[in-house]
């Protein structure tokens, strides 16, 4: 076994603090059967108690069960096996691990929708433990990246074992901008020109707590406080379906308006899963420069460097204030615009980065 998958494993169980007598659910695929090794073998050291689930989000065993329950109209619920062992659970590890990154690309997206939607209570449970998200490098994520297996396997492990203390410092300064402002505007181009108020919210460090790798710093918008347009200038892929130049006019919070130059359907579907999913309910802002290309991967490539996202759906209730509302939605989807050139951050009508360079670093020209 390569050793950095044992490296790997220690960060997983570090970040949700695993200790004895914790019942722990991994889901993952059989891709990430190395990983999921390393993980039990630490969970016998520190006496856990592991179970392992095939993921809901990807994998030949849940197209093929999607795909026949649409053709035989299944109306789903919230499956209460599943809840149950998620409620018994103490904490949990989700693997993003493809032997196809298009096996769900013939899975109708309203399918898709409904079922996640008939999930969302499992989700929220989950999210209420201890939880991370991460990535076992697979030829499949490494092909969607057009690199080779090795380089994309030094490319995750770059972004995951470093020194995270030198990194959440570094992101500690867009923190402390973030509390104490009141408006964001975000402008690149001709193209994006969006404001939104996070009054009274979080601003949240992630380093390598939830998401393995972290790298971002991320708040929440007040729902109604949106208002502009955004191109979404890198890609969404969402369900082995790329969605390009996705554009979303805001009024009031809400998306009035929205297209794409492909497979807007899939955008579509997202969008009218239910009416959280027409608001925003994360504003990220990517600060791992250690993750420097984009890989279709949003684990990775919302933390990329000169870059921020913003998320349709779901807040996270840690960066919505105890006054203000929380954004719910089945969905959670980011989209990513690149900051890197002819952009700007202002807060409060103050520029805090432009054209990827942040007001406290060398170089600022604001």
């Amino acid at each position: 076994m390569d050793p950095r998958i044992r490296e790997h494993a220690q960060v997983l169980a570090d970040a949700i603090d695993l200790d004895t007598g914790d019942n722990l659910v991994i889901k993952a695929e059989p891709a990430a059967d190395d990983l999921i090794v390393a993980l039990y073998e630490l969970a016998g050291d520190r006496g856990a108690h592991p179970v392992t689930l095939r993921t809901n989000r990807s994998g030949r065993a849940i197209r093929g069960y999607l795909r026949s329950a649409d053709q035989a109209g299944v109306e789903f619920e919230t499956p209460g096996h599943e809840q149950a062992l998620v409620e018994e659970a103490d904490c949990h590890v989700v693997i993003r691990a493809n032997e196809n990154v298009t096996e769900m690309d013939d899975v109708d997206s309203d399918t898709t929708a409904e079922y996640q939607q008939a999930h969302s209570p499992i989700l929220n449970e989950r999210l209420s433990d201890r939880w991370t998200l991460t990535q076992h490098p697979t030829p499949a994520n490494a092909q969607l990246a057009e690199m080779s297996t090795e380089a994309y396997e030094n490319f995750v492990y770059d972004a995951i074992l470093k020194d995270w203390d030198e990194q959440e410092q570094f992101q500690s300064n867009m923190v402390d901008i973030l509390e104490d402002g009141a408006e964001v505007r975000i402008v690149s181009g001709e193209t994006t020109d969006v404001t939104m108020s996070i009054a009274g919210n979080h601003a949240l460090n992630d380093t390598n707590v939830h998401n393995i790798p972290g790298g971002e710093v991320f708040t929440a918008p007040v729902p109604d406080s949106v208002e502009g347009e955004v191109l979404f200038d890198k890609p969404v892929y969402q369900n082995g379906r790329e969605v390009l130049g996705a554009r979303l006019v805001f009024e009031d919070g809400e998306v009035v308006e929205y297209d794409a130059e492909k497979n807007g359907e899939v955008l579509e579907s997202i969008l009218e899963t239910d009416p959280g999913a027409k608001r925003l309910g994360e504003l990220g802002i990517g600060m791992n420069r250690d993750i420097d290309q984009f890989t279709y991967n949003m684990l990775f490539d919302e933390k990329m460097g000169d870059t921020v996202h913003m998320a349709v759906g779901r807040a996270y209730e840690e960066t919505v204030g105890e006054d203000n509302e929380q954004n719910q939605s089945a969905q959670h989807v980011d989209m990513i615009v690149d900051m890197s050139e002819d952009s700007r951050i202002e807060v409060d009508g103050e520029v805090v980065q432009k054209d990827g360079v942040f007001r406290f670093e060398d170089g600022f020209e604001g």
